[in-house]
């Protein structure tokens, strides 16, 4: 397993943008398919976006396509997720996750490390 430990959540009005990070341990954090997931008050944890390893490929929860955007530098070990447009509604706390597995998964059962979790407030 990585430890990984997300930052860059906080309070932000609606339409601005917010750009989370994760920071993840361990040399192996490039064979590692990397993903982020939400929970919001009184909800279940959800999928939000999944990138490959090697950063090529990615996909996204309807509710996000278009203004959000996963990233990773495998060099930094670190994964990205730059949230523009933001709504009421993307507010949760936000877990970055990391499956030591080539293929996509979008089910938290299939991911084995998580981070902590860092909070998104939108709201005026």
């Amino acid at each position: 397993q990585v430890q990984l430990v997300e930052s860059g959540g906080g309070l932000v009005q609606p339409g601005r943008s917010l750009r989370l990070s994760c920071a993840a341990s361990g040399r192996t954090f490039s064979r590692y398919t990397m993903g982020w997931f939400r929970q919001a008050p009184g909800k279940e944890r959800e999928f939000v976006a999944v990138i490959n390893w090697t950063g090529s490929n990615t996909y996204y929860a309807d509710s996000v396509k278009g203004r959000f955007t996963i990233s990773r530098d495998n060099a930094k070990n670190t994964q990205y997720l730059q949230m523009n447009s933001l709504k009421p509604e993307d507010t949760a706390v936000y877990y970055c996750a990391g499956r030591f597995n080539i293929l996509f998964s979008t089910a938290r059962h299939d991911y084995d490390s998580w981070g902590q979790g860092t909070q998104v407030t939108v709201s005026s």
